[in-house]
């Protein structure tokens, strides 16, 4: 698809529907938005706007479709696979300054707010009211980016991912249209769902401009348990017997040795190198999550565990969890001289342990470096690989392997991406994961942005 370079008389008229200082064409400015967290190439948009308000983004959409410019949107730009990059130049729609708390509605467990909250500061705001909004990727992400990629994280087995957790969606459309979908019943069976439809589809159909979020009761006590295991099938023979039993947990990570090790290098905290269950409950007492470990204890006994350590309360739980949640940082600042690739595949809980033992067996023949962990509870696995940053041989073999990780998740009946989206990376996976339907998603593209405009280059090759 043709696309226009931006002229002068583009600029001005861009500059018009902000304001002066909210309108850059700096180089400075440009490199910033030119790259997220992933490995692929930066992408230098040609200009960056930031709205303050709905009206301003409708105008800018209007505009850009009639002049056919592209538009990505862009919110704390912590994507892991090129998803808010230009690939088409064009402009980059900075929502960081739409970043207002509309409404908190306790009552309710509702709250509205504009795409550039960061979800991490709306979680410390609601605390006060015994609120929080659940789906947590770990990054200083934004509710817009979150929703783009229907975003989910650790707590996603008990609380369901982004799409789970949003209600009412206010949507500007490619020619400046905006449309408003949902409502603030818990449940509706009215129309299409087009939240769902919109959730996930990475600023290709439409830009979020406000979204109604569903929040849940912060809970009353905490509790979590690091266990070993001999081996990954022993571990995702307890992750089954977790989920069977009906216990509930709000977190369920696996963590291979290699990242035990990693743990252990940096924390002090002395675990078996074994594969190891991070597991997480929450519950409105003591008593209640102190019953819940025990049994959590017995069960993980059964499946041959090694090492059962716990701990009961927020502090104890923030001490056993805190080396999970800062691992991706110990592995950055441990490869100092390498490059990074997270891969993001999920399947099938039964299918689980094959394809933990596929990737292990897969990194161990290339003889890259690469940590295995994963969303035990949801089948969610992450591999991330440090390659040599001018390393030629130390790439193939990593896209290699990602590949062939890639297609045995999707021959298991699996997904090329559970949480990160497709972006940029994994394009070329979307025909052997959706067949024919593919085809359709395409109509529906070509039926909300006829121009394609929106975040052109992402998703569909």
């Amino acid at each position: 698809m043709d696309y226009k370079r931006l002229d002068n008389h583009d600029i001005e008229m861009l500059k018009g529907f902000t304001a002066p200082d909210r309108f850059s064409t700096g180089e400075s400015v440009k490199t910033l938005h030119s790259k997220d967290q992933s490995r692929h190439v930066c992408m230098l948009p040609e200009a960056v706007l930031w709205p303050l308000n709905e009206s301003e983004v409708s105008n800018i959409l209007k505009y850009s479709n009639e002049q056919r410019i592209p538009v990505t949107a862009w919110g704390a730009g912590s994507s892991l696979e090129g998803n808010p990059l230009s690939v088409c130049g064009g402009i980059v729609v900075d929502f960081t300054m739409m970043n207002r708390v509309l409404d908190v509605r306790e009552e309710d467990f509702q709250a509205d707010v504009e795409p550039g909250v960061i979800y991490k500061e709306l979680n410390k705001r609601l605390r006060h009211k015994g609120l929080f909004f659940a789906p947590d990727p770990g990054a200083d992400a934004t509710i817009g980016g979150m929703i783009a990629n229907n975003s989910s994280g650790t707590r996603t087995v008990k609380y369901g991912a982004t799409r789970a957790n949003i209600l009412k969606l206010s949507i500007v459309l490619a020619n400046g249209e905006i449309i408003r979908t949902g409502t603030r019943a818990s449940k509706t069976s009215s129309g299409y769902d087009l939240i769902n439809l919109i959730t996930g589809s990475e600023g290709t159909l439409g830009v979020v401009t406000c979204a109604t979020l569903r929040l849940r009761g912060l809970p009353a006590e905490f509790s979590a348990a690091v266990v070993s295991f001999p081996s990954v099938e022993s571990a995702g023979k307890a992750v089954f017997e977790i989920i069977r039993s009906g216990l509930d947990p709000a977190a369920l990570e696996l963590l291979d040795r290699g990242c035990i090790s990693l743990i252990n290098r940096n924390t002090g905290m002395n675990l078996m190198e074994r594969p190891t269950l991070f597991i997480e409950y929450h519950g409105p007492s003591i008593s209640y999550i102190g019953e819940v470990m025990e049994v959590t204890r017995e069960l993980c006994a059964s499946s041959n565990s090694l090492d059962f350590r716990s701990g009961i309360g927020r502090d104890e739980r923030d001490k056993l969890f805190s080396s999970r949640h800062r691992l991706g940082e110990m592995i950055v600042q441990n490869h100092t001289d390498c490059l990074f690739l997270s891969a993001d595949t999920a399947v099938p809980i039964s299918a689980y342990p094959e394809i933990i033992a596929m990737a292990r067996e897969e990194v161990e023949k290339g003889g890259v470096t690469a940590y295995i962990f994963s969303h035990a509870g949801d089948g969610n696995l992450h591999l991330k690989f440090a390659g040599r940053k001018d390393n030629r041989d130390d790439w193939r073999v990593i896209n290699e392997i990602n590949n062939r990780v890639v297609s045995k998740a999707i021959s298991l009946g699996g997904t090329a991406t559970g949480e990160h989206g497709v972006g940029i990376g994994k394009r070329a996976f979307m025909a052997e994961e959706h067949g024919n339907s593919l085809i359709w998603m395409k109509k529906i593209k070509e039926l909300f942005d006829p121009n394609g405009i929106l975040n052109p280059g992402k998703i569909f090759l």
